[in-house]
């Protein structure tokens, strides 16, 4: 047969190491070859179904790293300022609630929020971006513009790594087979340093990026005269690159709008990009020139915050935390895995292999998860995994082990609805319900986390789900009126 007719084959055996030493021993060991590390899983399952990664016999689930979620502000190795040192399983949402990472990374943490949606950024990770090495993943470019480090370790021992020097071509790496990414270390905006992330989608949220820039600009003591700066470009080359000759050309000079405009054109000429479905390559160089000379006017009148959301939804409670006991050994689909869901304890197999969202209807039988897409993009398989909004067809079913799950039928009873689902039936926001589950689990979980909620942030809350039905405005106007009703 063609290969795309053969029967899907998932991974047939689930390792979910506790802590670093105990990873690398796993994608070390002969016997679990060929493995793939799994972190946030929010590309790699995707491919995974789709019948990519068939050789997979292991998923080395690192996301329960004991430490591995941490954010330390250390001083740098070469005595040059601080740097923000992120664990392996750091994710976009961790970085973006990061009140100095929001402040003194700003590039990084505004492209952490750019990033999906709210249930994706609590699973999606910074080291799993730069593993994947795409050109449209959105933190690699302002981690390029600030100058990180990427620190590997295997069980041979560490190396650190430039990031300009750690990407090599499109989706390729300098990380060997036996190594993990360990920490990035991301040096902060200094006194006289400011930096902005641009992105143009085809959409507010959800989108690939068309064209991205980060931008970090060093001025002279007066605040005026440029000092030296980088600036990164996505989606327009094989790799994130840098427009060298455009950054140059700012040094010497005030960054006024000569400057800005000079510089976008600058940038837009040093790249050569390529057509596909989300844009022309005409489009995108002008677009670079846009993005460039508007982002260079926002550093150089010191707005590079205005549009920062303050208090923006995760979909997460402050406690919760990557680092919780789940399974240990080798796991196969024989094995038996115990997990709390609703606040019952439910014990069932087959969890390897398969997604949360799929586990959870055939084995468990709990069905008001529903799947529209099956790669993240609608919001409809929405549950609560210790205490964070997840899209469960991007999560292992292994993953479960140990954990608190709520469902839509954690969120109220046909007898005793919840807020949200009496809201929702008072606000006439359903119409053919597919799509109703996900959006009672996000706008609840939204709720424990903001109990009075701006229309904005409703808006954010639940960008990550989709309605093909009803229009937005009933369903905004329930969780509103949930809010206010229990406030």
């Amino acid at each position: 047969m063609h290969f795309v007719q053969e029967r899907f084959r998932p991974p047939a055996r689930y390792v979910a190491p506790s802590c670093l030493a105990d990873a690398l021993t796993a994608l070390a060991d002969p016997e679990l070859q060929p493995a793939q590390v799994i972190a946030g899983g929010t590309d790699l399952l995707v491919e995974i179904d789709r019948g990519a990664h068939r050789d997979v016999a292991t998923l080395i689930d690192i996301s329960r790293l004991e430490g591995g979620d941490t954010i330390d502000i250390v001083d740098n190795a070469d005595g040059q300022g601080a740097v923000a040192r992120l664990g392996p399983t750091v994710t976009h949402n961790q970085v973006a609630a990061h009140p100095v990472l929001n402040t003194r990374a700003l590039p990084l943490a505004q492209a952490c929020w750019e990033v999906g949606s709210p249930q994706l950024r609590n699973r999606a990770t910074v080291a799993g971006n730069i593993a994947t090495a795409s050109p449209a993943n959105d933190s690699i470019s302002p981690l390029l513009a600030l100058g990180a480090v990427i620190e590997l370790s295997s069980t041979t021992g560490l190396r650190r790594v430039p990031l300009v020097e750690f990407i090599t071509g499109f989706r390729t790496t300098v990380m060997r087979d036996d190594e993990l990414i360990s920490a990035i270390e991301v040096p902060l905006l200094g006194t006289h340093q400011r930096g902005i992330y641009v992105k143009l989608g085809n959409r507010t949220a959800q989108a690939i990026s068309v064209v991205h820039a980060a931008i970090v600009v060093e001025f002279d003591d007066d605040d005026v005269t440029v000092a030296a700066a980088r600036i990164a470009l996505g989606s327009v080359a094989a790799t994130v690159v840098l427009a060298t000759e455009a950054a140059d050309g700012l040094v010497g000079k005030p960054l006024d709008a000569t400057a800005a405009r000079t510089a976008g054109a600058a940038a837009a000429a040093a790249v050569a990009p390529i057509d596909d479905v989300r844009a022309t390559a005409a489009y995108r160089s002008d677009t670079v020139a846009v993005l460039v000379q508007r982002a260079l006017d926002a550093i150089g009148a010191d707005r590079q915050r205005e549009r920062w959301p303050d208090a923006a939804p995760q979909l997460a409670a402050p406690d919760a935390a990557n680092s919780v006991p789940g399974a240990s050994g080798t796991l196969t689909a024989d094995s038996e895995i115990t997990t709390t869901i609703n606040g019952r304890q439910h014990t069932a197999a087959r969890a390897v292999g398969a997604n949360l969202l799929d586990w959870l209807r055939d084995e468990i039988g709990i069905t008001g998860t529903k799947e529209g897409c099956a790669e993240g993009e609608c919001g409809a398989c929405t549950v609560v995994l210790d205490g964070k909004a997840v899209m469960s067809c991007l999560v292992p079913a292994a993953r479960a082990e140990g954990a608190t799950i709520v469902t839509v039928e954690g969120c109220g009873t046909v007898d005793n609805l919840g807020p949200v689902q009496q809201a929702f039936v008072d606000a006439t926001a359903v119409q053919c319900g597919f799509c109703t589950p996900g959006f009672i689990v996000a706008g609840t979980q939204l709720l424990a986390e903001h109990p009075s909620p701006t229309r904005q942030q409703i808006t954010q809350g639940l960008a990550g789900n989709l309605c093909r039905c009803t229009g937005y405005t009933s369903i905004v106007d329930a969780v509103q009126r949930a809010a206010e009703e229990t406030s």
